[in-house]
């Protein structure tokens, strides 16, 4: 028997992609061992995603697909398979992207990590009932059953309540002069006024002037007569009588606030709402034979109140009489380590899951995965690094490694250079982003990367200290004013006293959950905002720069949200092929019925929806994702179609649309801020969250006010590149050069040790948070030595 054919048989060490072609990869060849931790590095737009994400987390679900279920398969027919020629030597993956759809109001730190469900079996099991009491099934422990949810607010824990006096806020008015402020706006509430006059209701008279019973009839009944409307007749017009239902202004807010899908109505809504808390179950969300119950002393809803690690210590001084208490007990606390771990032991079960940052949650979702146990899996995550202080970057390697130690395979797309260092194997993509990119620059161990030339990221890893932060650091801007905050108390910040210098550039440091999102994006931002309408106060604008979505679904795109679209849209209207055709505007939108696609209605996608997984879009079989009708597309401008024109990149429109100054100015701002390489269609849902903040500031660059303006951002360096993190200073600083405030909430301590001023928070997460530690320039801060930022922070100054 020969050597070779030993080896022969093993099975291949090795995941191989041939001929990837996913958005901008250019058919890449790679290679990437098994069973360690590999590193996806490259400038923001470079292609790495595509790799990590579209092809090879893409090719092993739907692999897993295939092998699942036969209903499976005509699914994977309709979402495709990723570009790619083959992708040999994939075992299974998991994936813990951060853009994944945001979860619900009723989902919660204890459902995504499934501690709610052993805590309901310890209450269910080893509780404490009342004498007489029968037992609960654990489900009667959820606020989300029907068994365990409190009857009078549905599990909710609060109540909402409208009232006549916010329906109606000035009764001297008449119905027709619009005294139900709640009723909704044009056509339809001319409409529900017509239907009370044909009703025999008094809409001229004062409201006040009205019979009390009719008031509130009008306001809160819930029957919906159907009437005979003969509107009036405008002489231009001829209206024919038609069949009007009435259905009443407290109807009409509850409808709307509980089923509307736009954020911007039901925030209206809520206008009109009053929230208490439910007063049968006092916020606690459960039925009261369920809140009996109690586990050593304290109630579910007690304990689930509680942070993680407050929650450990009661299970373990707790005594466990049987052995399902025991057991329980047990497995709830191994569950809490490695949540605890990965530092967010400041955190409670009943936290809900909206209130989380994408890091926050993604590292939830991995610590979840460290306690199923899993082995032989490909786990593909996304900068798991994001929203981490250097000081829990690592523990986070410590997880990683644990997972490789497990018998996984790690892939992650990753900036921090911490976590680059940390790899077995690096994939550097790049050089550059968008068309400039999408090639596999580097395949190999991290020292590999050093010789190669046009790698970014090697400049980063190898170069002089000094070489990251570009020309020297400049001298400390002096303070014109500050704005000052006492007596703080909000979530963890207990009594805090707080300075933020005005015209300078201020970074907010500390741990997760050290209070920093809070104290700027809360209270910095409630004060600021109540004050702008002081004439004294010298900040006159405020805008909050966060990593929130710029749209929910693929008709937000990077050129509805700039305005972009409105220019390009006009542009066409006037060709003299769509005058000619007597086209406005309108026809060139893909949000309305004229010229789109119909069969999509224009989003380019069709939505499939799966059981138990996330629903995916998939081009549109009609259009082929182009969202226009095939006449709107015979429509030319300089020789393209408007969707052409969508399939733009920034960097490419810019050139094309240098003629035009409307157009121009927006491109140019957001090729500045490094968003050359996105395309102007690139629906909202596939942008990240640091892409998603950088359009809204590029939004905000182009207007150039004039007015004194306080930036708040949240981790704007999230998801960029050491070199695209130098793209987006300049752009900060030079607002803080025009004169305005910038206060940014940053772990990079590169960002930090550039800025005027600091406010360091901690020294921990949760309890153990929010006081202000030291607040200086960076260098004072970092020879405080106080906290957990000071020994970081002295190191990165120490680089420079």
């Amino acid at each position: 028997m020969h050597h070779s054919t030993v080896s022969d048989a093993r099975p291949d060490a090795f995941v191989r992609v041939r001929g990837a072609r996913e958005h901008n990869l250019r058919g890449v060849d790679v290679d990437i061992p098994r069973d360690a931790l590999t590193v996806f590095t490259g400038v923001s737009g470079s292609g790495k995603s595509s790799l990590a994400f579209g092809t090879l987390y893409a090719e092993a679900q739907r692999r897993y697909f295939e092998s699942v279920a036969p209903y499976a398969r005509r699914l994977i027919h309709q979402i495709g398979a990723p570009k790619v020629d083959s992708v040999t030597g994939l075992p299974p993956a998991v994936s813990l992207e951060q853009r994944r759809s945001s979860p619900g109001s009723r989902s919660s730190v204890g459902t995504v990590t499934l501690l709610s469900n052993s805590l309901r079996m310890l209450y269910s099991r080893a509780g404490t009932y009342p004498p007489g009491a029968e037992r609960l099934d654990s489900d009667a422990f959820s606020p989300n059953t029907a068994a365990g949810a409190c009857p009078a607010c549905q599990g909710l824990g609060t109540i909402h309540r409208t009232s006549e006096e916010l329906l109606v806020p000035d009764p001297g008015l008449s119905i027709r002069e619009g005294a139900i402020a709640a009723w909704p706006g044009a056509w339809q509430g001319k409409n529900l006024r017509d239907v009370l006059e044909a009703l025999g209701h008094d809409v001229d008279a004062p409201w006040r002037e009205l019979a009390a019973e009719d008031r509130e009839w009008i306001l809160f009944t819930e029957e919906q007569p159907v009437v005979t409307v003969h509107p009036v007749r405008d002489p231009d017009r001829i209206q024919r009588p038609y069949q009007g239902t009435y259905m009443s202004a407290h109807r009409h807010v509850m409808r709307t606030f509980s089923d509307s899908r736009s954020a911007t109505l039901r925030a209206r809504a809520e206008r009109f709402l009053t929230h208490s808390p439910c007063p049968v179950c006092e916020g606690r969300r459960l039925r009261p034979e369920a809140l009996a119950v109690t586990f050593a002393g304290r109630t579910i809803a007690e304990l689930a109140a509680l942070p993680l690690t407050a929650l450990d210590a009661v299970l373990a001084s707790a005594p466990l009489d049987g052995e399902a208490a025991r057991v329980l007990a047990e497995d709830l606390r191994a569950r809490i380590g490695p949540v605890a771990e990965l530092g967010l032991g400041y955190l409670s079960l009943d936290r809900t899951a909206p209130t989380l940052s994408a890091g926050e949650l993604q590292r939830l979702r991995l610590a979840t995965q460290l306690r199923s146990g899993l082995f032989g899996v490909v786990y593909v995550l996304d900068e798991p690094s994001a929203g981490l202080h250097p000081a829990d970057t690592e523990a986070l390697l410590g997880v990683l490694d644990r997972l490789g130690a497990a018998g996984n395979t790690v892939f992650v797309v990753e900036h921090h250079l911490d976590v680059v260092r940390h790899a077995d194997w690096l994939v550097d993509v790049g050089p550059l982003a968008g068309e400039h990119g999408g090639r596999v620059l580097y395949s190999g161990p991290p020292q590999g990367l050093a010789d190669v030339a046009e790698s970014a990221t090697a400049r980063h890893l190898f170069g002089p200290a000094g070489a990251q932060t570009g020309p020297g650091r400049r001298p400390v801007r002096t303070a014109r004013g500050s704005v000052r905050l006492s007596g703080v108390e909000r979530n963890n910040l207990r009594g805090v006293d707080a300075e933020f210098p005005l015209g300078v550039f201020t970074a907010v440091t500390g741990v997760s959950g050290s209070g920093k999102s809070t104290l700027v994006g809360q209270v910095l931002a409630q004060e600021v905002g109540e004050r702008i309408a002081d004439p004294g106060f010298p900040v006159r604008r405020l805008v909050e720069v966060d990593q929130k979505p710029i749209g929910r679904t693929p008709r937000s795109n990077l050129a509805t949200y700039t305005g972009l679209f409105d220019v390009v849209r006009k542009l066409f209207a006037a060709t003299a092929q769509a005058r000619a055709r007597g086209w406005k505007a309108g026809r060139f939108s893909f949000n309305v019925t004229g010229g789109r696609c119909e069969t999509c209605q224009g989003e380019g996608f069709v939505s499939v929806e799966l059981l138990f997984l996330p629903s995916t879009y998939t081009p549109c079989p009609e259009c082929g994702g182009a969202r226009y009708d095939t006449e709107t597309l015979e429509v030319r401008y300089e020789g393209l179609n408007i969707a052409e024109v969508l399939g733009l990149t920034v960097e490419s429109a810019a050139a094309f649309f240098a003629p035009v100054p409307a157009a121009a100015r927006s491109l140019r701002a957001l090729e500045e801020i490094g968003l050359g390489y996105l395309r102007l269609g690139q629906p909202a849902t596939e942008l990240s969250g640091g892409e998603a903040q950088r359009i809204k500031l590029a939004a905000e660059l182009q207007r150039q006010r004039r007015d004194h303006t306080l930036y708040l951002l949240d981790e704007p360096t999230t998801g960029l590149h050491p070199a695209d993190v130098r793209v987006l200073l300049r752009q900060l600083h030079g607002l803080v050069d025009a004169g305005h405030s910038v206060v940014v909430v940053e772990h990079d301590m590169e960002v930090v040790a550039g800025a005027d001023w600091v406010v360091d928070l901690g020294p921990g997460g949760g309890a153990d948070g929010g006081r202000i530690v030291a607040a200086g320039t960076p260098a004072q801060v970092a020879a405080a030595g106080a906290g957990r930022t000071a020994g970081y922070l002295a190191r990165a100054l120490g680089a420079a």
